[in-house]
């Protein structure tokens, strides 16, 4: 048994199983395996609570007091596992497969009905609010922020979340510093791995200053032995050393120098296979620690906050004069069971009322916005007051402008109905109300699909502090939605602007070399004149070439482009899966 088998034991036998490997494994290597079978059978009997408890003696075993077997288990397992189906399956074993505890798996697992399911879900992300009294779950918007982050820069021939540095990403955040050697290549050692130069795989080490339950200065590493893209936690720092079987290169000081011989890194039993050098000799003490904070990493994060009984937020909706205002939908896959999708608002500023005080103009408005199941029953609720403010002589100019408000919403994919209600705060009567169903799409794995082709007035690389957060913010881009002024009408931009189009593409099929191969097409035509003036493609294998999942970013100046009606087109085709798509939005330059 490896360190990497048992991280596979949590969540297939009893939630106590994983942890007992480990630890059995640290014993192995300190020899105490020498306690026999029946040592080890007692020493697991008092750590498995699935063990009944009973004197050990001697004597035959009493059949009434024996644990049951791996076979009973697993069945045991299997059958409450078929239990779960559909979004709860996906939600429990993807969306927050890094997060839940045991106990909370557990008790998952045994609830009966979807009624019961859906208040244990409710109160699972309530208990980890960080603020409990605001309408907003900062945690789990945050933590589905994570996850896209994760899809989109650690997919490896699976997607993000699954791979070991999308676990921890997920779990614990950004790290702090990241030392990143993704071509590998000459590395000098730190004198406690024995120092001398080597050569090595990919690796990258994550450097965390705090994680409250597991410590300060947490270094976890992550290596790329098969050169493929999928970095996976490591235990064992000699493993990103390449030319460790490879008698007479690499060696350490002390092999240099004749103290040492390679063979001793393979001789010692230990966790690591590091050669000798100074300072050294402390490894092997150090062994139970690293060991012990491996463990802790594997496990679901500490939760910080309290358990709450329920919570509702209720409001009047007022009703008045239209206060006219428009609202854009978008959708981004997160997970197969999980789509974030942004609510764009575009308010006219000439609709504002503003009260001029001291030679500046102000005008408020609140929003207040209502997700529901098609039932009624709120599903989540949000509120934000958004103000402009502009020099009196200028007001005449900023009321010519629009403001844009962008709020969003993990769903699962179904039918929803969302409302949103704004209020002009310097004209309390003034008051308008968009009411719509919006079907949040679900994504299958085995289908070619994509986001929402979103034309942008502004895109561009956010700074590593906002990456996953912020308005218009998705991943570690900055996409403001440009916003149509009314149904039917396209999308406006002047041409002293770029035209921006961002859009993710999901389930890119990877062939048996471990790479993709689809093409992505671009084009914007002219509708007068039915003439591209833009026809260009690339190649996902020389964006992503390990990746299921690309996003597309490009900008494209519109200086060159007469006033008139045009359309961006964006066509994928999978070589791999042989499946392909289109889409395309309209737009005019003013």
């Amino acid at each position: 048994m490896t360190i990497q088998q048992c991280r596979f034991l949590r969540g297939v036998f009893a939630p106590g199983a994983w942890r007992a490997c480990v630890m059995g494994l640290f014993l192995a290597t300190l020899g105490l395996a020498a306690m026999g079978g029946s040592g080890m059978a007692a020493w697991a009997q008092t750590q498995d609570p699935d063990v009944k408890k009973g004197p050990v003696t001697d004597d035959k075993p009493d059949p009434t007091l024996r644990g049951r077997s791996d076979k009973e288990r697993i069945a045991t397992n299997s059958a409450l596992k078929q239990e779960l189906k559909g979004s709860y399956k996906t939600w429990v074993e993807q969306d927050v497969r890094w997060i839940i505890t045991d106990q909370e798996m557990s008790a998952f697992k045994h609830l009966s009905n979807d009624e019961e399911r859906d208040q244990f879900i409710e109160n699972f992300w309530l208990r980890r609010n960080p603020n409990p009294e605001s309408p907003e779950n900062e945690f789990r918007e945050e933590h589905y922020s994570r996850i896209a982050y994760a899809n989109e820069h650690f997919a490896a021939g699976k997607a993000g979340w699954r791979t070991d540095r999308g676990h921890m990403y997920i779990a614990y955040g950004k790290p702090d510093s990241i030392d990143s050697h993704p071509s590998g290549g000459s590395y000098d050692r730190p004198m406690e791995e024995g120092g001398g130069n080597t050569s090595t795989f990919p690796f990258e080490i994550w450097h965390y200053r705090y994680l409250e339950g597991i410590g300060d200065n947490i270094d976890i590493e992550f290596v790329d032995t098969c050169m493929c893209g999928d970095y996976h936690m490591t235990i064992d720092r000699s493993e990103k050393d390449a030319l460790k079987h490879t008698p007479g290169a690499g060696q350490t000081l002390y092999e240099q120098q004749g103290q040492a011989s390679k063979a001793d890194r393979f001789s010692g039993g230990g966790l690591e296979q590091l050669g000798r050098g100074p300072g050294s000799e402390q490894n092997q003490s150090k062994q139970f620690d690293r060991l012990d904070r491996f463990a802790k990493l594997q496990a679901p994060p500490v939760i910080k906050f309290k358990d709450l009984e329920s919570f509702m937020v209720s409001s009047k909706i007022l009703t008045g004069p239209p206060f006219l205002f428009e609202v854009r939908t978008d959708y981004v896959k997160i997970t197969n069971d999980t789509v974030l999708v942004p609510l764009t608002l575009q308010i006219h500023n000439k609709d504002i009322t503003f009260n001029t005080k001291d030679g500046v103009s102000m005008g408020t408005v609140n929003i207040l916005g209502r997700v529901s199941s098609l039932t009624g029953r709120p599903l989540q609720t949000f509120e934000e007051t958004v103000a402009v403010q502009a020099p009196s002589e200028l007001l005449a100019q900023e009321q010519q402008k629009q403001s844009v408000y962008w709020k969003a919403l993990p769903l699962k994919p179904g039918l929803y109905k969302v409302d949103v209600v704004i209020k002009d705060v310097n004209n309390p009567d003034h008051v308008g109300r968009w009411e719509r169903s919006v079907n949040v799409p679900k994504y299958d794995d085995d289908q070619l699909a994509h986001s929402s082709l979103i034309l942008a007035d502004q895109m561009f690389r956010v700074p590593s502090k906002d990456i996953g957060a912020g308005n218009f913010v998705i991943g570690n881009t900055h996409v403001r939605p440009r916003v149509s002024n009314g149904v039917q009408v396209p999308i406006a931009f002047k041409q002293d602007q770029n035209l921006n189009f961002w859009m993710q593409v999901y389930n890119l099929g990877i062939g048996d070399n471990k790479q993709n191969g689809a093409t992505i097409e671009y084009q914007v035509m002219d509708l007068a004149t039915n003439k591209a003036v833009l026809d260009a493609s690339e190649q996902t294998n020389r964006m992503s070439p390990n990746a299921d999942q690309v996003t597309l970013e490009k900008s494209l100046p519109l200086a060159s482009l007469q006033p008139g009606k045009y359309q961006v087109s964006i066509t994928v085709k999978d070589g791999v899966k042989k499946q392909q798509f289109a889409e395309s939005a309209p737009f005019t330059v003013e």
